[in-house]
């Protein structure tokens, strides 16, 4: 068959199924024509088989990235920022979502976010705004400034960098405390009066009173469990919970633990209690949102969600 967007008039005719000898060019209603003419250019243009679309569209430090792909292949795309790959993960058939983490330490500026999916590579460039954050001055002992152990600090870093392919969660994340906000993502801290270039507060904290609850912000799996007794000496009693695809949850300094690991729990379980354990100067709860390995700002996950 001849290709239609080459077809003479005779042959359009004929391909639609109507007798040629009852179409005149002169005749031909201004309507059928335009018809024609649009059928023609859609059957013409190829089929567009990668897009992408990124949330939020105007990002500041912190911000976790959102990048939602429609492909034609059924082969996971690649993503790439600063020459990192991300995991992408299906969210029906044919569409897939990376999840790309952004932090303080991050440059503001250009971001060119690299999409390729059976053979084609889209670039997407946006800017990422900078962020004003807090500044706060700590004095610590000799003692304090030591406190951790290999044993805390190995099973943290591989709770953090847990990547496993199952969504649990759904919709916005819960307030997993209701103490007041004490320090807020993102702090800078002066350090003994030496500012600490690697540093920000990796989270939220709470304060409470001892044995206020905590609860589950989402579902997911508990995949650490840590108690000071057994050397988590810096966080104190730890809890994480893996929410899926990169998405992990950490509490710690907390008075009780109610959940062992393996325990699947819902949004709004009770998995513990306000404590002061660990190197904590006051009752509260220290939530930490970690994506892919990085410290994101959990404020807009608990105010829009991710889908």
């Amino acid at each position: 068959m001849t290709p239609p967007h080459v077809m003479s008039i005779r042959a359009l005719a004929q391909y639609m199924g109507c007798p040629w000898q009852r179409i005149s060019t002169k005749r031909l209603p201004i309507s059928l024509l335009l018809g024609a003419m649009t059928l023609l250019v859609v059957l013409a243009l190829p089929a567009q088989a990668l897009q992408v679309q990124v949330q939020p569209t105007n990002p500041q430090l912190g911000d976790t990235l959102s990048v939602i792909i429609q492909t034609a292949s059924n082969t996971a795309p690649t993503v790439s920022l600063r020459q990192k790959t991300y995991p992408s993960f299906a969210l029906s058939p044919n569409r897939y979502r990376a999840l790309l983490p952004t932090t303080p330490l991050d440059p503001p500026g250009p971001l060119d976010i690299q999409v390729t999916s059976d053979g084609q590579t889209q670039t997407l460039s946006l800017q990422l705004r900078n962020r004003s954050f807090p500044t706060q001055s700590i004095w610590l002992s000799e003692g304090a400034s030591s406190l951790g152990t290999d044993y805390e600090f190995d099973r943290v870093d591989a709770f953090k960098a847990l990547v496993t392919p199952e969504k649990f969660w759904n919709g916005p994340f819960q307030r997993p405390s209701q103490g007041e906000v004490t320090t807020v993502y993102g702090v800078r801290r002066y350090y003994n009066g030496e500012f600490a270039q690697d540093y920000f507060h990796r989270g939220v904290d709470y304060a409470a009173g001892v044995g206020s609850p905590v609860v589950a912000p989402a579902a997911g799996r508990v995949a650490l469990v840590g108690r000071e007794a057994d050397g988590f000496e810096l966080h104190g009693n730890t809890i994480g919970i893996d929410h899926g695809q990169g998405v992990v949850s950490i509490f710690i300094h907390l008075s009780r633990i109610d959940v062992a690991e393996g325990d699947f729990v819902q949004p709004g379980q009770r998995i513990g209690g306000v404590g002061n354990t660990g190197a904590s100067t006051g009752p509260h709860l220290h939530w930490g949102l970690y994506v892919n390995g990085q410290s994101v700002d959990p404020v807009p996950w608990r105010n829009v969600g991710f889908e």
